[in-house]
Parts: C-alpha cells; structure tokens; sequence
C-alpha cells in the first residue's frame, strides 16, 4: 500500500463489495469464517493493495456496535492476537522470550479494545497471567470456554 491506495475512494464500499463477492452478507461473517487470520491478513484477503488492516477492524467495530456484540468482537481480537503470537498455544513456561510474546499479545489486545471494554480487558489479561490456560492452549475462535469466562457475552 505505499501509493496510498486504501485511502482513495469510497473505502466502505469497496470493503462491502469485497467481503460480499466472497460470500458473506457481512464484514463480521467475513472475519469470523477466518477466526484466527490477523487484521492485516484480513485486508490482505480483500485487497493487499487498497484496503488497510485498519480499515477492517474499523469496519467490525461498527457492526458489532450495531448488533451490539462488541464483547464478542473483543474475544475475536483476542483469538488473533494469540494466534499470531502464540502459534503454538499457551507457552508451558513463561520465560523471557514467551513472556514477551504473551505481553505483545495482550499489548495488541488491549490497543484494539473499544473504550467502552478498556477495563474488562485489561482485568481478563490479568487474569490470565495470573491463572495461566493449560500450556498449548489456542482458543479457535469468540465462542472458546475460556474466553467466555473471562468475558462474558454483556455489553457494556
């Protein structure tokens, strides 16, 4: 994208008219039929030269704000997070270099989280630190046993 493309145009339209001639009636269909791609892969999917990972997520924000499912967006967040991070799941051992790839995890969490979900975040990345998952664990996806645990499906 360094010609700026994403930028040019009508940026929602052509996020629509993407994920619609992939076959989802929806962005979040879209994202939630690939749980574990990143923002950028997302975007990559759509169009790798005019649609931008920000532009995706900006996009999810809305229809969950509209369905008023935001905390199942958050957990979504989450999942991807982990999956680029954690590859392998949940480190057995918190060394150096896993604890730094569980804090970039969250870190990114928590950057993508709306204002309105600030605080149950930054209390579920405690939580885990501090009751750490079973080592390889991977959530696939929002609806993950855990994840529901840490957030639950209420809206804020």
């Amino acid at each position: 994208m360094s010609d700026g493309g994403a930028w040019q145009g009508n940026v929602k339209a052509r996020l629509y008219e993407r994920v619609r001639k992939r076959g989802y009636d929806s962005l979040t269909a879209f994202a939630e039929a690939h749980p574990t791609a990143s923002l950028v892969e997302l975007a990559d999917e759509l169009g790798p030269d005019d649609i931008a990972a920000v532009q995706v997520f900006s996009g999810l924000v809305a229809e969950a704000e509209r369905s008023g499912k935001v905390t199942r967006l958050v957990r979504g967040q989450l999942v991807r997070e982990l999956a680029e991070a954690l590859p392998d799941g949940w480190p057995a051992l918190l060394d150096d270099e896993a604890r730094f790839a569980v804090a970039e995890a969250l870190g990114l969490w928590s950057a993508y989280t709306p204002e309105t979900h600030e605080e149950r975040v930054r209390k579920a990345g405690d939580a885990l630190l501090a009751n750490p998952p079973p080592p390889g664990w991977r959530p696939p996806g929002p609806d993950d046993e855990l994840l529901l645990t840490l957030l639950p499906d209420e809206e804020v």
